[in-house]
């Protein structure tokens, strides 16, 4: 079963505004104007124009203050995962599936283990037979020059010292990985957004130098399910 199948149908709507980081109104098909937690603490450069065709998950946990999770935006003509909550399972389900071959052949697969400093990787692959291998899973949405993805569309000092972290993984033996997860189906290649943060294009860089590998990976997405499907091209600037 793939584990982001919506477990129940999403609700059309369009937007009204994005709003102090994690707040977006959205307009209902019947001209209800609801307000629906915004899981993207980022830029969201591209996907939150007003007007724009959005969908909206009722919340899993009913006695929540915000009843709604806003999941899915249409832009440039192609539906968009826009919730950052997301990529981490998806990301577990196509290491385990098979799809993101490069982190195959692991038997255990552990989400959320303390490393470094005061850090925390996504997920950590275990054999008995081969070095630990760590993770980074990061959400990746934004494409503003034909077919190219970008990451990341804000500034983060955050993502900068995890590359530092995961070299560090790499010189004491293990091995260590990011996933860019594009929850879009229309980019072919991935680059780092080097106008919007130099400094996390030389922490990647530094850290593909020092042995991390850099894998990105497009989505296919629909308003049933959301499944990592192909690896793009890793084109830095």
């Amino acid at each position: 079963e793939p584990v982001m199948q919506f477990p129940s149908p999403l609700v059309p709507a369009r937007l009204v505004q994005r709003y102090k980081r994690f707040l977006s109104d959205h307009e209902l098909a019947d001209g209800t104007v609801v307000t629906a937690h915004c899981a993207n603490p980022g830029g969201m450069i591209g996907i939150k124009d007003p007007g724009m065709r959005t969908w909206l998950a009722p919340a899993a946990n009913p006695g929540r203050k915000l009843i709604w999770d806003w999941e899915i935006v249409e832009a440039d003509g192609t539906l968009i995962g826009c919730h950052t909550g997301r990529p981490n399972a998806l990301v577990e389900e196509a290491i385990r599936n098979g799809t993101i071959v490069e982190l195959s052949g692991y038997e255990t697969i552990r989400r959320e283990v303390g490393y470094g400093t005061n850090s925390r990787i996504d997920l950590l692959l275990q054999h008995p037979d081969r070095p630990d291998c760590y993770v980074e899973v990061k959400n990746c949405h934004m494409r503003r020059n034909g077919t190219l993805a970008e990451f990341p569309d804000a500034v983060t000092a955050r993502g900068a010292k995890h590359m530092a972290e995961l070299a560090n993984m790499v010189a004491t033996g293990h091995r260590a990985a990011v996933v860019y997860c594009i929850q879009r189906s229309d980019c072919d290649a991935f680059a780092t957004a080097v106008d919007i943060d130099p400094a996390y294009d030389a922490a990647l860089r530094d850290a593909i130098a020092a042995g991390v590998e850099a894998l990105p990976y497009a989505c296919r997405v629909s308003t049933e399910e959301i499944v990592v499907e192909r690896p793009l091209a890793l084109a830095l600037p």
